[in-house]
């Protein structure tokens, strides 16, 4: 039997850091206790789903898992994506058999900063916990639809039931190994609410100074310029954004309508007049200046300066009912004859708002390997003998010379890897064994147990004296 085990990174002494398709439970990343800006004041978690690093750990696997899709082939992740600040670079995104999604994928980034609690640019969720699991639910994105011949929310519980390690994650988060539809909800929005960025140009220069309408002592000209026609509304010589894209965190107002944008993603002749929610504006664009993704629900706008222009002058159309009051003054569809330096200047301080951590940090990365495994790790794993299903002990524990196996009879295939991910030994036990590792050098290794007759793996690090 092949074992495919992931890479390690030893770190001095006892203390070793786990990545590329390994989570260590015994070092969590702090998801909880993150740094947020005095100026950020909105926050849509709900008193029942605070932010928690066991159960954002749990979060962030199933964000990437492949497996909660039908065929295996599509994860949350595959839509929103890390170096685009969680969204997609296609127009439609892709789903497990190819088809294609109705509508742009939304960046995710900042999700939990808003005063908007419905999600999807329908605003058909009513909270982020009940946006995580539609996906999974649809036919073309995921394929636990319960219509069209697939299998229901229900038949993936069943599914991932019978995972190792969600049987072992969820016990370790929720403290107890059932698999409910509502966990997998709090989960993933917490993971999803724990990604976060304010580590901008604008944040630099919003530290500096009290009251926000000020100039930046870190912007340029052009720059500050351009946060004034922000946020100043059309009759003082603004461009009114911030009366929908509010504060410091660029929200958008609850109570916005249509923007103007009423076409279908892919068709030249559909219009769709329900979006009225849209993510921060925050990290348009990468470290890099270029955009994390065609923009609107239908992608129709690929520039900054495409949005600019469309805000410009909003097309009139008699077929768009639900234009928002604010965009159209007396009546008429908004005209604001910005000259090309005042668009120019709103570009560059959209650009102002992309941070730089978000699109590396490993906190919100993959924890799966290229081959799509991963490995749990760290003595705080108390479901490895529950999960396992068997009684064991291994002793001593940091070892000298023997390594002592101790479990019911039964075949086992036995490996030992070092922290380089390469295999040092491959043994197969019945009972009580010890594996004589005088030769090995010291260090960091893994201990990967595996049942034959059922499958079921047992991991423990161990430290070579």
């Amino acid at each position: 039997m092949k074992s495919k085990l992931p890479n390690f990174v030893a770190i001095l002494g006892l203390v070793f850091v786990l990545i590329s398709g390994t989570v260590d439970l015994d070092n969590l990343f702090d998801y909880a206790n993150q740094s947020i800006p005095n100026y950020i004041n909105k926050d849509n978690t709900p008193a029942n789903n605070a932010i928690d690093n066991k159960i954002s750990t749990l979060g962030r696997v199933l964000f990437y898992d492949k497996k909660l899709s039908a065929n295996n082939t599509i994860a949350c992740a595959s839509c929103h994506k890390q170096e685009k600040a969680f969204g997609d670079d296609a127009t439609q995104s892709t789903g497990l058999s190819g088809g294609l999604t109705g509508r742009h994928s939304m960046r995710l980034i900042n999700s939990r900063f808003s005063d908007e609690e419905k999600f999807f640019w329908d605003e058909r969720a009513t909270s982020l916990e009940n946006q995580t699991t539609q996906p999974i639910q649809d036919h073309v994105e995921m394929g636990f639809s319960g219509t069209n011949g697939d299998g229901d929310i229900n038949d993936l519980i069943t599914k991932i039931s019978a995972i190792d390690y969600y049987e072992q994650l969820f016990d370790f988060a929720f403290g107890e190994t059932t698999i409910t539809d509502e966990k997998i909800q709090l989960a993933l929005s917490q993971f999803i609410r724990s990604i976060q960025s304010f580590d901008s140009k604008y944040d630099i220069g919003r530290a500096q100074v009290n009251n926000p309408n000020t100039n930046f002592p870190n912007f340029t000209a052009q720059e500050n310029l351009g946060k004034r026609l922000f946020r100043d509304p059309p009759n003082l010589n603004g461009a009114g954004c911030t009366g929908c894209h509010r504060g410091d965190e660029f929200d958008i107002d609850p109570n916005s309508t249509n923007n103007g944008i009423i076409g279908v993603a892919g068709s030249t002749n559909e219009t769709d007049l329900t979006n009225f929610r849209a993510p921060t504006l925050r990290d348009l664009v990468n470290p890099d200046g270029n955009l994390n993704g065609p923009m609107m629900h239908d992608g129709s706008l690929t520039t900054l300066l495409d949005v600019i222009n469309h805000y410009n002058a909003i097309p009139n159309s008699s077929l768009n009912v639900q234009l928002d009051n604010r965009l159209r003054p007396g009546g008429n569809p908004q005209q604001l004859n910005l000259t090309n330096d005042e668009k120019l200047a709103l570009e560059a301080f959209l650009k102002t708002l992309t941070g730089v951590d978000v699109y590396t940090n490993e906190k919100w990365s993959n924890p799966f390997d290229s081959n799509g495994n991963i490995t749990l790790t760290g003595s705080s794993l108390s479901t490895q003998e529950i999960s396992f299903g068997k009684p064991i002990s291994i002793y001593p524990n940091p070892v000298k010379e023997n390594l002592y196996i101790n479990l019911e009879d039964g075949i086992y295939e036995v490996f030992v890897y070092n922290y380089l991910g390469k295999q040092i030994v491959n043994e197969k036990l019945t009972s009580l064994k010890s594996l004589y590792l005088n030769d090995l050098q010291k260090g960091v290794y893994l201990l990967n147990i595996i049942d034959v007759e059922t499958k079921k793996t047992y991991r423990k690090k161990f430290i070579k004296e």
